[in-house]
């Protein structure tokens, strides 16, 4: 992993982007504080969006809800 301020990787983006070619990690720095992390592409990892990845679901024992209103409904009458 190598921190780079901005303004150098500004003046010499092409031979950085080499590098992350290669498989190094480059953290840039501006006024001193980390503002992008450039990291290599990886084709093997697809993250899903939240709203496409699976859930835990749980199960209840016993009846499901509209079966119990029901089932309420004809005793109270």
């Amino acid at each position: 992993m190598k921190t780079v301020p901005f303004t150098a990787f500004r003046k010499n983006a092409s031979g950085f982007i080499n590098e992350v070619e290669q498989g190094e990690t480059i953290i840039l720095i501006r006024h001193g504080k980390p503002v992008a992390e450039i990291v290599p592409f990886s084709a093997s990892i697809e993250k899903k969006p939240s709203w496409k990845q699976s859930v835990v679901r749980f199960e209840i024992q016993g009846s499901d809800l509209s079966s119990a209103i029901l089932e309420e409904r004809e005793t109270s009458e």
